[in-house]
């Protein structure tokens, strides 16, 4: 199977630059002016770019929170993906029953994923607990399975202590692995919310209260520090939300930490309003970290172009609105925490980023696609355009204006989060392993052809 794509103005983190691209049994083997070879299929792109496909290393399909699942599968999840011009997942797994060891997770993910996914897709081990099994089963996990990076919680039922946070940063440096991390103060968020509940407080704006920005502050900040107590271990900080944490991260970049962050559209483009909206609809936006007041946007936007944030992904989390987020309308702490985006990402960040000037294109790249790829062991096989990569491409139309609805997204949930936003420049068609699998607002792809990546150790950048 060949694929031509023809007179695309081609983008990567470094370069713009017109040409062709040609895409035989699945990988990238020739880029140039004109190419003239035969190929099953020819697509001609004038006008539009060419990005690599699209690289969310922070979904959570199947999740199983206790009192709600995840709307969204492994196939339903990457079909959306796919339809917003993504072409692989790193998911974050939920946790397993008490005491499990890693590789119980990695199973029933690997059965969740396979025969579903649609696009290619690793996984993040997942940490509840540490003790001398643990610390030696990483290395199989990392070396056997692939995995080379990992999640511990500051916070949720299998939080992690500090003592613990200081052997897995040591033991994933060992192995060349980056240590991921959640960073919330519990204990402060605790007494917050057994406070606001005590007084009657429940609605929906006490979620936020309940988290100020000093609970992120801190645990970044300590985080930080235990990495560097660690052997300067690498730590990548998740779905960071705050200007608070992006000054400790700067202070910790200039002194040489290898410190990696990634934000989300949400905490890009929305804030603390949404929490305070009638009927309701302030549950759609529960998430941890909340939302914030507007400036942080502002800030992490200016992170990103500054090179302090990597990396942008969704912590895609879908709970429907007509049925699990109701769980909380009448108490906010009984609300399942999470949001549906991993089709709205690349064209919010392309719209609100490139078109509006906040970042270059090249830079939209970069943290879309490249890093990512790069930081998780999966470069150049994803995350760029050169021989003998991934044949994995999405076409941008720079002019195709979009109103997001939930009516012409994909995910399998009652909401977006983004109702009603009016993007500029939208994915038209993608492209995974040269299979054209999305064009023109049909998705073509079968249930399945997605495949699990073993992943490099970190290409720390």
């Amino acid at each position: 199977m060949s694929l031509l794509i023809k007179n695309g103005t081609i983008v990567t983190a470094s370069d713009i630059y017109n040409g062709d691209i040609y895409i035989e049994k699945g990988k990238i083997s020739e880029i140039g002016l004109e190419i003239s070879k035969e190929a099953d299929e020819i697509v001609d792109v004038k006008g539009k770019y060419v990005i690599p496909g699209g690289v969310d290393v922070h979904t959570h399909f199947n999740l199983d929170v206790g009192i709600a699942i995840a709307n969204d599968d492994f196939y339903t999840g990457t079909l959306a993906a796919a339809c917003g011009g993504t072409t692989t997942i790193v998911d974050h797994m939920g946790f397993g029953p008490k005491g499990c060891n890693l590789k119980h997770q990695v199973d029933i993910y690997h059965k969740y994923a396979e025969d579903n996914a649609v696009i290619d897709y690793s996984f993040h081990g997942v940490i509840q607990h540490i003790n001398q099994d643990i610390l030696e089963e990483m290395k199989s996990i990392v070396e056997d399975e692939g995995i080379s990076s990992f999640k511990a919680y500051l916070t949720y039922d299998y939080k992690i202590d500090d003592e613990d946070m200081v052997k897995i940063f040591k033991r994933l440096r060992e192995l060349g692995g980056i240590t991921t991390v959640h960073c919330e103060n519990h204990g402060s968020i605790k007494y917050l919310k057994d406070k606001y509940v005590k007084e009657g407080l429940k609605s929906s704006i006490y979620h936020y209260l309940s988290r100020p920005e000093e609970s992120e502050g801190e645990a970044v900040n300590r985080m930080i520090n235990i990495a560097k107590i660690s052997g300067n271990s690498p730590l990548y900080i998740v779905h960071l939300s705050t200007k608070l944490g992006l000054d400790y991260i700067k202070m910790a970049r200039e002194r040489g930490q290898k410190i990696y962050a990634e934000t989300c559209p949400q905490y890009l483009i929305l804030d603390k309003e949404k929490y305070e909206l009638d009927n309701n609809e302030g549950l759609k936006y529960i998430m941890s970290p909340p939302l914030r007041e507007r400036h942080n946007c502002n800030e992490l936007w200016k992170g990103i172009n500054e090179g302090y944030i990597q990396t942008v992904a969704t912590d895609h989390c879908p709970f429907s609105f007509s049925k699990d987020k109701q769980l909380g309308k009448d108490d906010f702490t009984k609300c399942p925490n999470g949001a549906p985006g991993v089709e709205e990402r690349i064209p919010l960040i392309f719209s609100e980023g490139v078109m509006k000037g906040n970042i270059s294109i090249n830079k939209f790249v970069e943290v879309c696609s490249t890093n990512p790829a790069k930081i998780f062991g999966l470069y150049p096989k994803k995350g760029t355009i050169q021989v003998g990569s991934d044949g994995d491409l999405v076409v941008i139309d720079p002019n195709k204006e979009v109103i997001l609805t939930k009516d012409k997204l994909h995910s399998n949930v009652d909401y977006t989060a983004y109702e009603g936003i009016k993007v500029k420049g939208y994915p038209i068609i993608t492209i995974s392993n040269g299979e054209i699998i999305y064009n023109e607002g049909k998705f073509k792809g079968k249930k399945g052809r997605g495949r699990f990546i073993k992943r490099n150790r970190a290409n720390l950048i």
